[in-house]
């Protein structure tokens, strides 16, 4: 007999809503847009930076789609039970556990594998044994910035950087895995004293469920398991990470056309994060051409020896929390001499670390973002979390400036 999914009774679509994050989107397109219609950004110029970022446009509106049918298929609280028994009911060991998991999953696939795939693992454990729901997420969208450094695959802006630094993987980790080390360390400790020591949970030891997880669709489960094994194997394989959410998403949407046609919505589209990234790479090209350029070079200087890299990866930081990481990075790369690869490490440092305090800093964040706070189909109502942007600005600024400054340190001293 041919099992038979249960499918949930499909709720009335709430009136959408734009909040504050949506405005901003909103207004960076529309200056954008302006920018290019009154020639203030040149349309050869407008064209191109579109050209560069189409693949991560096109993988922002993929890999959410897919995010979204996979919470759908259980298979995110399946993998937060298995980690929330692997540590026994010790939030020291669950801390361990979850930094350990989210760190190499950023190092050696990328960042935003371990948004996509981590955060709603995290959401889920939360749920499933009362661990403080925060400290979880705050675990996975910090180490997806600061654990981005030891590899060219680990972030888009390494790549971005690759061919001018003209080193390959090997040596690229040999200059970067003291910075990375010494980031991580100060991750630890902020992550730690701001949000797991005692006084930020209810209890002593967690609840380590005990009762099997009941699953309301096993093929929608089996088939959303198979793609993200296929993702994962992809993205190590280095195929294009815009490639591979592409057909992870189709897989699943076919799936569910055939299966599920309750899952699909016109909500699985992100669009707040693909007009705020067109927008931004329309604004800061303009800028750039209008005394950006300018001011950019003079506060980055000529990346000439220790304190010239310092200067540079700080001012990547910056940047990075006004514009954003990708066209922060851009921008000062513009500004420095060919043959500043130390220089260009510092820039990497800065606009991969730094980029903590502003939602909008780098695209993982905004990810995040999306993610926890139930802005996705597939989310359940008691697993959206607010999350208080006045800590998170805060909190991201301290790490922000300490862990740049001792992965900057590192790299200059080692």
């Amino acid at each position: 007999m041919t099992e038979t999914p249960t499918r949930p009774e499909r709720a009335r679509p709430r009136r959408a809503r734009l909040d504050r994050l949506d405005l901003v989107s909103l207004g960076v397109l529309a200056a954008g847009l302006l920018c290019w219609a009154t020639g203030a950004l040149p349309a050869h110029d407008a064209v191109a930076s579109l050209e560069r970022i189409a693949p991560l446009v096109l993988f922002l509106g993929t890999v959410m789609v897919m995010v979204a049918i996979v919470q759908a298929s259980q298979l995110f609280d399946v993998a937060a039970l298995g980690l929330a028994r692997l540590a026994r009911g010790s939030h020291a060991a669950l801390f361990a556990c979850c930094f350990v998991l989210a760190a190499l999953t950023t190092m050696f696939l990328n960042l935003d594998t371990t948004i996509v795939l981590l955060t709603p693992v995290m959401l889920a454990l939360a749920a499933a044994t009362r661990a403080p729901a925060l400290a979880l997420a705050m675990t996975t969208v910090w180490l997806a910035n600061t654990a981005s450094l030891l590899l060219p695959v680990s972030n888009l802006t390494n790549l971005l950087a690759a061919d001018r630094i003209g080193l390959d993987p090997l040596d690229f980790a040999a200059r970067m895995w003291a910075p990375q080390l010494a980031v991580l360390a100060v991750t630890a400790l902020c992550l730690w004293v701001g949000f797991w020591r005692r006084r930020h949970r209810e209890r002593d030891r967690y609840t380590v469920p005990a009762e099997p997880l009941p699953i309301a669709d096993r093929r929608l489960l089996w088939t959303a398991a198979a793609v993200c094994a296929g993702f994962v194997l992809a993205v190590v394989a280095e195929v294009p990470i815009q490639v591979v959410s592409t057909a992870a998403a189709a897989v699943l949407v076919a799936h569910c056309v055939r299966r599920r046609r309750d899952l699909l919505h016109w909500r699985l589209i992100p669009w707040r994060l693909l007009v705020l990234t067109a927008g931004l790479f329309l604004v800061v090209p303009a800028l750039m051409l209008h005394g950006g350029g300018d001011l950019v070079s003079a506060l980055a200087g000529g990346g000439a020896g220790d304190a010239g890299v310092v200067r540079a990866g700080l001012t990547g930081a910056g940047l990075a929390n006004l514009v954003n990481n990708l066209p922060a990075y851009a921008a000062v790369e513009s500004v420095l001499p060919h043959g500043s690869s130390d220089a260009l490490l510092g820039v990497l440092i800065g606009t991969n670390v730094g980029p903590l305090v502003l939602p909008w800093a780098s695209m993982a964040t905004l990810l995040w973002f999306d993610l926890v706070t139930g802005r996705r189909p597939g989310v359940p109502e008691g697993r959206r979390l607010r999350v208080p942007l006045g800590r998170f600005a805060a909190a991201g600024a301290v790490l922000a400036v300490a862990a740049t400054t001792a992965g900057l340190a590192a790299l200059v001293w080692l």
